[in-house]
C-alpha cells in the first residue's frame, strides 16, 4: 500500500497516542521548570533504571515495515457489563469500577477517585484521526457520582485526556493529582483544571483516611515531537481502609526492580492493578509496555494478594488482537501455577469490591 500523506498522518496520529509524534505545534507548549534531581537533569526527566523512548526512525520502521502483522479489531466490541455506581462508599470497603483501558472509579473512605479518566472517542492529538474506542465506557459520564479526586499518571493521550478533565472540572471541580509537569499541560489547555503536581516518592493526603504515593514506573511521556520527558510519569500506591492498592497505568517490566521496590517500601499490598495490553511488536514495546507474561512476573515481584488486568480491549494502540491479552493472561497464569482467580482481566463496567 502506498504511503500517502493522509495515511502517514493517520498512522502517526495513532502512534502519537503512545509516543507523541505528530503534534508539531506542541513545540511551543510550556514545560516543567524545577531543580535538578536524580531523575531530572534540568531539562528532561529520566528513569535511572529504565530505557529511553524509541526514536522516530524506529517508529517509522514499526508503522511502515512490510513485515508488520497488525491484527484487525472488530469495529465495535461492546462489553456485557455496565455500572451505575453508588454516591459514596463508606466504612472499610473499597469499590473499584473499570471504566475501560486504564480508567477506573475507586470509591473508598467516602471519596470518589478517578484514575486516568478518558471518556473521549479518540486518544489522539486530533479528533479526526488516531485510535478510537471499540466499546463504551463502563460508566456513562452522566452516571458518575460527584468526583473528589482525579489521579493522572502521565501525559500520553490515552491517559491524560484534556477533554475529559475539562468536563470533570466543569461538573465537579475535583483535585487532580499528577506527576511533575503534567499540571502545566493541563492548565495550559484549561485553567479551570485544579491540577497539583508531585514528585516520585511523595505522599499526598486525599481525605477520608485515604492517601496516595507516587512511585517510579518504567515508562516515559510526551505530547508532541519536542517535549519528550519534559514531564514526569508515575504509578500510584493508594492507602485505603481495605489495604494498599498498587495502580500501574503504564509500565514495561525490565528486570522487575520497580515492582520489587514497591513491595520493599510499601509492604503488604491488598491489590495490584496491572496493564496487560498494547505490547506487540515486542521489539518496539518491551521497554514501555508489559505483556501478560510480564504482568504475571510483576504480580510475583510486588507480592499483591490479587491483581486486576487493564489497558487492553478498548483502544487499538498496537498490533495484537483485541482478545489476545486476556487469552495470554490465562496461559501465563497456568505456566506460573497461579490460580486464575488471583489475576483477572477486566472488561468495562465490571466491578470488584474488597
Amino acid at each position: 500500500m502506498p504511503i500517502t500523506r493522509r495515511r502517514l498522518f493517520g498512522l502517526l496520529a495513532g502512534a502519537g497516542a503512545l509516543i507523541g509524534v505528530p503534534s508539531l505545534w506542541m513545540s511551543r507548549m510550556k514545560t516543567y521548570d524545577g531543580p535538578v534531581s536524580d531523575h531530572f537533569d534540568g531539562l528532561t526527566f529520566f528513569d535511572p533504571d529504565g530505557a529511553p523512548p524509541k526514536s522516530l526512525r524506529e517508529v517509522l520502521r514499526w508503522q511502515f515495515s512490510g513485515k508488520r502483522q497488525r491484527s484487525a479489531w472488530p469495529d465495535w466490541a461492546p462489553s456485557p457489563h455496565a455500572d451505575t455506581p453508588p454516591e459514596r462508599v463508606e466504612g472499610d470497603k473499597v469499590r473499584l469500577s473499570f471504566v475501560g483501558h486504564a480508567s477506573w472509579l475507586i470509591q473508598a473512605g467516602g471519596l470518589n477517585i478517578l484514575v486516568d479518566p478518558v471518556w473521549s472517542m479518540r486518544v489522539s492529538p486530533v479528533n479526526f484521526a488516531g485510535p478510537k474506542r471499540h466499546n463504551d465506557p463502563g460508566i456513562a459520564f452522566e452516571k458518575l457520582p460527584k468526583i473528589d479526586v482525579v489521579l493522572v499518571s502521565h501525559g500520553h493521550y490515552d491517559h491524560l485526556d484534556v477533554a475529559t478533565l475539562s468536563r470533570l472540572a466543569k461538573n465537579f471541580a475535583p483535585r487532580v493529582v499528577t506527576p511533575l509537569g503534567n499540571d502545566v499541560t493541563m492548565r495550559s489547555a484549561d485553567s479551570t483544571i485544579k491540577a497539583e503536581a508531585f514528585d516520585w516518592h511523595e505522599r499526598v493526603e486525599l481525605g477520608g483516611g485515604i492517601a496516595v504515593h507516587l512511585v517510579p514506573t518504567r515508562h516515559w511521556t510526551a505530547r508532541g515531537m519536542f517535549d519528550r520527558n519534559k514531564a514526569l510519569w508515575a504509578s500510584f500506591v493508594l492507602e485505603t481502609p481495605a489495604g494498599k492498592i498498587y495502580v500501574v497505568c503504564d509500565s514495561g517490566y525490565g528486570d522487575g526492580r520497580h515492582f520489587r521496590r514497591v513491595a520493599e517500601k510499601h509492604g503488604k499490598l491488598r491489590l495490584a492493578i496491572l496493564p496487560i495490553g498494547a505490547y506487540e511488536p515486542r521489539w518496539f514495546m518491551r521497554d514501555q509496555h508489559m505483556n501478560p507474561e510480564d504482568a504475571v512476573k510483576a504480580l510475583g515481584d510486588c507480592g499483591a494478594q490479587e491483581a486486576l488486568g487493564h489497558h487492553h480491549g478498548t483502544f487499538q494502540l498496537t498490533d495484537e488482537a483485541i482478545d489476545a491479552p486476556a487469552k495470554a493472561l490465562v496461559e501465563a497464569l497456568d505456566a506460573a501455577r497461579i490460580p486464575q482467580e488471583r489475576f483477572v482481566a477486566m472488561k468495562p463496567g465490571q466491578v470488584v469490591e474488597i
